[in-house]
């Protein structure tokens, strides 16, 4: 069993796809990344289910 769970989002500003890891421990996350493409600074919100499926959105940082 893997401490992380991958998931793929699409970077708000140059819209490359990227690979994000989530902790699943943590239900409910937030947190920045910055795209490995264009180097912006990318607002991950993370929110694991009752069924433990993940939802995995990426708004730029400053909006």
């Amino acid at each position: 069993m893997s401490l992380l769970e991958a998931a793929s989002v699409q970077c708000p500003y140059c819209w490359e796809t990227l690979e994000v890891s989530v902790d699943p421990s943590v239900p409910d996350q937030e947190y920045v990344e910055d795209c490995q493409v264009c180097c912006q600074p990318i607002l991950i919100h993370a929110v694991f289910d009752h069924d433990r499926q993940l939802d995995v959105s990426a708004t730029p940082e400053n909006e």
